[in-house]
């Protein structure tokens, strides 16, 4: 693969935040839809009677390493320009920071204006839980610990691993990451066959996931921060989601977590945060606290990258 300099890395992956901040997306034969209908199949072909571990680890290599090798063969043979090109497309449909806002903002919004029943059908959208009871303070909760998540998800771990591995390492984590939300479920069906697709994604996560909870201490309520992330994050089921939420609603000073209705179901979670009842502030404060992170990860890169420029004197 073309070896990355620092601030060739750091020149790319602005160049890509910018794109995903201009154009969001594409709404139009996003490359995610395809994978999305070859892991569907994959899925149907080998997830059959008893079958279990193995199979979900054959799936996962299947889906995952053919794509991301042959990203880091064209890297490795296309003339520069087109192998930066190429750099930059892949980190750019592995973001999703715009479509995060574009999703979340609105929701925000329609708090503001109580406007609980659009409020409702915007968050029902982006989360599981029900939605159509849930008062101010859950709709907000909602959007808030989903923003925070999906911060890194969506951004941070694929601006980690473009800074390892470049365009191929952003896209292996998207795909990883896709991968664990289609089957990494405690469901009968995906119990086995799903364990591969959340253990990888569980993998690529840890390291992002902690860089993107310090971002978020280091942007807020620092000591709040993390102090939640030390007491608060290792009584959350996700090891990775736990720091980062715990983290953001500490720095945001919201209280999150709670009770949650999935499937008629109520769901006691464990409290996040400290502080305030959530509202529609704290689903603005949160999308900042991301926008904000993302400028301190491009101003650490370039700051390397410029650290990394021998001194001609």
């Amino acid at each position: 693969m073309m070896m990355l300099s620092l601030p060739l890395v750091a020149t790319l992956a602005t160049a890509s935040v910018a794109l995903d901040g201009w154009f969001g997306e594409p709404r139009r034969a996003h490359p995610l839809v395809g994978f999305g209908k070859l892991a569907t199949r994959l899925e149907a072909a080998l997830n059959t009677g008893q079958r279990g571990r193995l199979f979900g680890i054959v799936a996962w290599l299947l889906a995952v390493v053919a794509p991301v090798a042959i990203a880091a063969w064209l890297a490795l043979t296309l003339p520069f320009a087109w192998a930066c090109a190429l750099h930059v497309a892949l980190l750019y449909f592995a973001l999703g920071a715009r479509s995060l806002h574009d999703h979340i903002a609105p929701i925000g919004r329609a708090l503001a204006k109580r406007d609980l029943a659009q409020a409702r059908v915007l968050t029902a959208r982006i989360v599981s839980r029900e939605t159509s009871h849930a008062d101010e303070a859950a709709l907000s909760r909602a959007a808030v610990e989903s923003a925070l998540e999906n911060g890194n998800d969506a951004i941070f771990g694929a601006l980690f691993w473009f800074a390892i591995f470049g365009g191929p390492g952003a896209l292996a984590f998207r795909l990883a990451n896709t991968l664990d939300a289609m089957w990494g479920y405690r469901t009968p069906r995906y119990l086995r066959f799903g364990w591969a697709a959340a253990r990888f994604d569980d993998a690529l996560n840890y390291l992002p996931a902690r860089l993107t909870a310090i971002s978020y201490a280091l942007l807020g309520d620092t000591r709040t921060a993390l102090q939640c992330w030390r007491e608060q994050a290792p009584r959350w089921d996700s090891p990775n989601a736990g720091p980062v939420m715990a983290s953001g609603a500490g720095s945001l000073n919201v209280v999150l977590g709670g009770a949650a209705v999935y499937h008629g179901m109520i769901e006691q979670r464990p409290t996040l945060g400290a502080g305030h009842t959530a509202s529609a502030t704290h689903v603005d404060a949160a999308l900042m606290l991301i926008e904000r992170s993302v400028i301190l990860w491009l101003a650490v890169l370039i700051a390397l990258a410029l650290l990394s420029v021998p001194f001609q004197g």
